[in-house]
């Protein structure tokens, strides 16, 4: 999902109590604060060489210690933090969203925004895990190596598998 996207379901829903779910029916506590919008270039080399560039937009969450809040904020204080953002900081549209979080019983991790669920007064951001992928095999390479001369069964599990060759 990319930030107009993201930002387009938030904002038809500016009443709405927001809420994220980062596992099957486990939630960021209600008390969580967006603590800061990050946009991330990101310039890397593949394992066959090719070189890449892409943008990403990752909303930071974070739990406090002591869970004051009962009730999670508002879409209209998210959308209020997110033009005070775009007033410093222009964000690319055309970018992927990443929700950054983690707790003292989930580890720290970026995820992607894959649903929007409406339940009573909430909007409830269905998140799912990022994946890794190995760029040169949509290239018919893995990891420099032609594809020919890679096991099957390395191409499947991983392009930089330990016996691949390439890492």
């Amino acid at each position: 999902m990319n930030w107009t996207d993201f930002k387009t379901q938030l904002a038809q829903n500016p009443e709405l109590h927001l809420q994220f779910e980062f596992a099957e029916n486990q939630r960021v506590h209600p008390s969580f604060h967006i603590t800061e919008i990050k946009q991330a270039n990101i310039t890397s080399v593949d394992c066959g060489g090719k070189m890449n560039a892409w943008t990403e937009i990752i909303v930071q969450l974070w739990e406090p210690g002591l869970h004051e809040e009962e009730r999670s904020m508002k879409v209209s204080k998210a959308i209020s933090i997110i033009d005070l953002v775009e007033k410093m900081l222009p964000l690319n549209p055309h970018s992927p969203v990443k929700i950054e979080f983690g707790n003292d019983s989930f580890d720290t991790r970026q995820m992607h925004p894959q649903d929007f669920e409406i339940s009573k007064d909430e909007i409830i951001v269905k998140l799912t895990a990022d994946k890794t992928e190995c760029k040169a095999i949509g290239r018919g390479q893995t990891c420099g190596t032609p594809k020919e001369k890679v096991k099957l069964s390395q191409i499947e599990t991983s392009c930089c598998a330990p016996n691949s060759g390439c890492c």
